[in-house]
């Protein structure tokens, strides 16, 4: 009550001053003026043209009001909102929060090594890297989350209230963010690969529940990730610094990680929603250090990205899932096909599917045990008839082609056809809520009815809860992937999940499609 009554005094505050004191009464300065000559003489003539301005300016008159006016400037770079912007929207949800039970969190981004590139390219260029990363951000967040450029290459993020928020959710967001900016950015002719350190804050480890406290945590939190190499992202923690894990650069070990095997592919099954057998695996990539635990690829990939070692990444990701494909086989174990991913660079390597095809041999696997996993942002930006050729020729080989992240990149329905895609992988913004959502229930229809008139197959990714699951069986989808089903495991631990799972089956109810 006491903090509505301070807002309403606030408000009236301004109201006044805006009033009394506003650009408005700029229009009546020539008839005071003239009415001070009138009634006051000369003296009072030279004090409404000469003190009054100054007074005007005193009191506040041509400077902002009040953060509303600065949210409403912009950069004259990127055209992001300021400082102002990101502080008002984390103010506004804090204050809605207990009414709501919602809740946000703020990150904060810098790309590395941001000066080398303005030294070796210039300020024109570096200005083109600041709008191309600014039009990344925009376009990976949600509509309502906020955007803004901080100084030179920090950007922060408002997010939009949710009703759930919490550390996993936050790292696979920075791990996506650093994904956008990790695609080469285009400079004069060059492609840079840039990479971004992330520090993000949940509003209940900040000192304040201010828009203020929880972006000077976030930004406490990226100098921390800076301190550890490129490509970091760290959560903030009050605890001191002397008692968190010191981790070092990522770029230096890369190499050696892959070549000692700490980089290994997990697995995240797929089910049908038919019979609720595995209809498929995908392998993910995992650097499984030994002093720090899991790194997620989020952190790692713009490394190795900026190593040139992205080849030699997918690689080790085919050999191991060739491995396991086989393991598999030979335990009795039924897992039709396994997914791995692989860049528009590498699908523009003409001998490509030249090298797929000899692992395939030597493994003894037909091809369509493999699945090609490729983004749709490739798709959608592929100009370059190599990628097209391999692309085709893997499928005329038997292998099967995954549209990963369907939705986010606008394909068309003629780049569908033209990369022979078998399978969508609906994103996971078309997922959430699915159970609940009249609106999302209708997209996701409208997804799956295109699919079906193409004769393409189609699988849900993300899908977190039960009720997901079964309205996704009921609208007609028929795969699903995600938390609900299982998280990414290591080799052994999916082995011993397949054998649970089959063993499961036998006592669960299939879930009901819909008629028709």
């Amino acid at each position: 009550m006491a903090l509505s009554l301070g807002r309403l005094a606030n408000h009236l505050k301004l109201t006044v001053r805006t009033a009394l004191f506003g650009p408005q009464i700029l229009a009546f300065v020539p008839a005071l003026t003239l009415g001070g000559y009138w009634f006051g003489g000369e003296g009072v003539l030279l004090f409404m043209a000469v003190l009054l301005p100054a007074i005007l300016g005193l009191v506040g008159l041509f400077t902002p009001m009040s953060p509303a006016v600065a949210v409403r400037k912009g950069d004259p770079v990127t055209g992001l909102p300021l400082r102002e912007a990101v502080l008002a929207a984390f103010d506004k949800s804090f204050a809605a929060e207990q009414e709501t039970g919602l809740r946000t969190a703020g990150l904060v981004l810098e790309i590395d090594d941001f000066a080398r590139y303005r030294e070796q390219h210039g300020d024109e260029a570096a200005e083109s890297i600041l709008r191309q990363v600014a039009g990344r951000l925009k376009s990976t967040l949600r509509g309502a989350d906020i955007a803004c450029r901080l100084d030179d290459a920090t950007f922060a993020i408002a997010l939009a209230p949710v009703r759930r928020l919490d550390l996993e959710i936050m790292v696979q967001l920075s791990a996506r963010l650093q994904h956008a900016i990790s695609e080469p950015v285009v400079v004069d002719g060059m492609r840079l690969f840039l990479t971004a350190s992330i520090g993000f804050c949940l509003p209940r480890r900040a000192s304040e529940r201010t828009g203020t406290a929880c972006l000077a945590a976030a930004e406490s939190a990226l100098v921390e990730a800076q301190s550890s190499g490129t490509a970091a992202i760290r959560a903030f923690s009050a605890q001191p610094v002397r008692t968190r894990i010191v981790r070092a650069g990522l770029v230096g070990e890369v190499a050696e990680a892959l070549e000692s095997g700490q980089i290994k592919s997990w697995f995240q099954p797929q089910l049908s929603t038919d019979t609720g057998d595995i209809s498929g695996m995908e392998a993910l990539a995992r650097w499984e250090h030994p002093d720090r635990g899991v790194i997620l690829p989020g952190v790692f990939l713009p490394a190795i990205a900026a190593a040139g070692l992205n080849g030699r990444l997918s690689e080790v990701m085919l050999y191991q899932s060739m491995t396991a494909l086989q393991t598999w086989d030979k335990a009795a174990l039924t897992v039709p096909h396994v997914g791995v991913n692989f860049s528009s660079d590498e699908l523009g390597d003409p001998t490509l599917a030249d090298k797929i095809r000899w692992e395939l041999d030597r493994f003894d696997l037909a091809p369509e045990r493999l699945t090609i996993e490729i983004l749709e942002t490739v798709i959608c930006g592929a100009g370059n008839d190599a990628v097209t050729r391999t692309i085709n020729h893997l499928a005329k080989m038997g292998c099967g082609i995954d549209l990963d992240d369907f939705g986010t990149g606008h394909a068309s329905i003629a780049n569908i056809r033209r990369f022979s895609v078998q399978r969508i992988k609906i994103d996971r913004s078309f997922v959430t809520r699915v159970d609940t959502d009249r609106e999302q229930q209708d997209v996701m229809t409208a997804i799956l009815e295109m699919a079906d008139r193409l004769g393409i197959a189609t699988l849900a990714e993300g899908v977190e809860s039960v009720g997901e699951h079964a309205m996704l069986a009921q609208l007609g989808c028929g795969h699903v992937q995600g938390y609900s089903v299982a998280r990414p495991m290591p080799f052994d631990e999916a082995l011993d999940w397949i054998g649970a799972h089959r063993a499961r089956l036998r006592d669960q109810p299939k879930i009901p499609r819909q008629a028709g």
